[in-house]
Formats: structure tokens, sequence, C-alpha cells
């Protein structure tokens, strides 16, 4: 059991880092108050980005990707998570694994334009009376021919005003339930396809996120992407890493930056003649959030090491979800606890996390959905599953 970075890791980590702090942190404070990221510097810190070869970093070399291994993603997201998404998403891309799942004409009209930055796309699961029940959409796909008629309604799709092509849920076969979900590439472009409204958000400044309308769409069989009925399947198998790096290593990233800021000020912030970091309570708090911290990183990095040596992670990353996304919360919260009424002020960054927090223990299934997911795999198995170390 070695806990040590290699060199190319090392590097890679301080590449990372130094982009996001130079490059992006920057940027942070006209986002955050115009809720947008104008599009000459989306395209300046995306080609400075690529030209570092941290674009699409989560996709294999094949396909013109970095090629990391699970580990090494996780590694590299942690640095992304010292900033915004909406920085993330400009400067190193959002190309989401299930489109992998393409065929050779597929992966040369979408994958591999996504993976050169020419093109984006964002996943369509989550409608009005699905969200983390992902087989109860109602977005329908019919057969007409050798194709299919689609019809249905999503919300909430991050980045969607940006995205120029979609991953969307359809039910194919009403009656094999959760074995009756396909999933399908969708133009934007495409007779029939009408974008909805942005859904304001309280946090996640200049990330859109909005409805979108399916009326009667025409779909050809180029655009059912994996095998018809095996779309939840294709999902849980591609997304779980994304989940374990999007979420639980970013949010290992976001609650360092925040703790850098908390440390910083209890350091020199004065009270009654002396720094509020000699107090014992504040201490507390600096302590229990270091504590948390690694003890979320440590779990990010056992699933991805899991993933990378062929094993189902899939409890694994529920534990992270949970606990990562919660750690966040308490973290920030205690950061605004730490600023007093400053942390509470826009003039600092802290409110800022405090509300971009929340989001982490709803999407991508909430808290109590993945709790669920790790108290089945112990009653199914025994606590040896989710704790053996031999």
């Amino acid at each position: 059991m070695d806990f040590a970075l290699n060199e190319e890791q090392r590097l890679l980590v301080e590449t990372v880092r130094r982009f996001v702090r130079t490059e992006l942190i920057p940027l942070e404070a006209e986002v955050t108050a115009t809720g947008r990221l104008e599009p000459a510097k989306a395209r300046a810190i995306f080609e400075k980005s690529k030209a570092l070869g941290l674009y699409a970093t989560n996709i294999p070399v094949e396909h013109g990707g970095g090629g990391l291994s699970a580990v090494d993603t996780c590694l590299a997201e942690e640095q992304f998570g010292h900033t915004t998404d909406i920085l993330i998403r400009r400067a190193f891309g959002n190309v989401y694994e299930v489109l992998l799942l393409a065929d050779v004409a597929q992966r040369e009209r979408w994958l591999l334009p996504a993976v050169r930055g020419e093109r984006t796309f964002s996943v369509c699961f989550t409608e009005s009376g699905a969200g983390s029940d992902a087989a109860g959409i109602k977005t329908r796909a019919l057969r007409d021919g050798a194709g299919w008629r689609l019809t249905g309604h999503k919300i909430f799709i991050s980045d969607g005003l940006f995205s120029d092509f979609f991953v969307v849920s359809a039910v194919t076969d009403p009656a094999a339930g959760a074995k009756g979900i396909s999933l399908f590439i969708v133009d934007k472009d495409m007779p029939g396809f009408t974008v909805g409204r942005d859904q304001p958000m309280m946090g996640l400044a200049g990330t859109s996120h909005i409805e979108m309308f399916f009326d009667d769409i025409r779909l050809g069989p180029e655009h059912l992407l994996g095998e018809e009925g095996n779309g939840l399947k294709h999902a849980f198998e591609t997304l779980g890493r994304i989940r374990l790096a999007q979420i639980g290593a970013r949010a290992v990233g976001k609650a360092t930056r925040i703790l850098d800021l908390m440390t910083d000020y209890a350091g020199t912030r004065q009270q009654f003649g002396q720094p509020i970091g000699d107090n014992q309570l504040v201490q507390q708090m600096l302590a229990d959030s270091a504590i948390e911290i690694n003890a979320a990183r440590l779990l990010v990095l056992r699933a991805a090491w899991e993933i990378d040596q062929g094993s189902d992670a899939r409890e694994r990353i529920s534990m992270v979800k949970v606990y990562a996304a919660e750690m966040l919360g308490r973290v920030a919260d205690r950061a605004v606890q730490v600023h007093g009424g400053m942390g509470y002020c826009r003039d600092l960054p802290i409110e800022r996390f405090y509300r971009d927090a929340r989001i982490f223990r709803i999407f991508d299934g909430t808290s109590e959905i993945h709790r669920t997911v790790v108290a089945r795999a112990l009653l199914k198995g025994g606590a040896a599953r989710l704790a053996d170390i031999v």
C-alpha cells in the first residue's frame, strides 16, 4: 500500500493546480457578478487548457483524450474543484464517458468532435417526475420503421444552452420497466426540438439548467446509443466514474480551498486583541474540517483504485457521494461561521461556496438514495463486502 504520488502524478497535479490558480480563479468574481462567462474568455481558457493536454483527460487516448486512469482522473478533478463549475466546463470539458458506447460512425459524428472541443453535449435523464428515480421517466421513443419518434420533456439539463447535442433517455418498451429504456443522441437543431426555460439556481452561476421539449422528433437507427433496452444499464455502468470524479473529487478540492481561506482568516482576524484562531472553538472547526477532508480524499482514491483494478465499485462510489457531499456542506458552513458577518457577504467568495455546496447532496442521486445503495449491499453481502481490505 503506497500513498505516494509518482512523478507523472505530481506533475499532473502541479500543472492543473497552477492553471486553476492563474487562469481560472481570477475569472470567478466576474462570473459570479454577471452570471455568465464571455465567449472570448471561454475560448481563451479552452485553448490554453487544450495546449497543455488538460481537455477531456478522462477519455481514452485512442479517441483523442488524455487517457487518465480513474485514480489520475480524481487527482486532476480534485484540483478542478478549486474553482467554479462553468470555468471547469469551459477549460477542461465535460465529455461524459457514456459517449464511449458510440459505434464507428457515431464516433466520427459526435464523440471525436466532442473530445476535440468542437462540439459540446449534455446528458438528459432528469424529468419533473423522475430525478433519482431514473427508471420513472415518461419521455417516449416510439418505433417508426427502422427508427423512432421521440416525444417528451426533460428538466435541469446542465449546460444545455451551450451544448449542441444531447444523450437522452427514453422509454422504448413500456412493458419492460427499467429494461425498456434506451439512450439516443439528439442534435439541438433537429425539427421538433425546443429549448425551454433556463431554471434560475441558488448557486452554480454561469451554468445553464434548461428545460427541453421533444415534439415528435424523427430519429434514425444512427441515433441509438448502445443497445436498445439497455439504456439504464449503460448509464449506470459509465456514469459512476463521472460521479466519483465530478462530485467526490471535486468536493474534496472545493473543501480544501475553503479550508485554506478559513485558516488564513483565522490566523489574521483579530478579536479581543488576538487572532480568532487562538480560540479553541475556532481551532476545533479547522481541525474537524481537515480530518473530514482527508477522510473523503481517501474514500475517493480507494474507489478510484478499485475501478482501475476492474472491480465493481458502485457501492463504494455511493459511499463517496454521501460522505464527500455532506463533508463539503459542513466545511462550507464552518467557513461562514469562522468569517462571521463577512462570510455572509458577497465581498468574499465564502457565501458563493456555501450556496454551491448545497447541490452536491442532491444531483446525481440524493444522499438518501445512495445510503439505500450502501444499505442494500450490506444486507446482501454483509459488512465484509464493503469493508474488506485484504
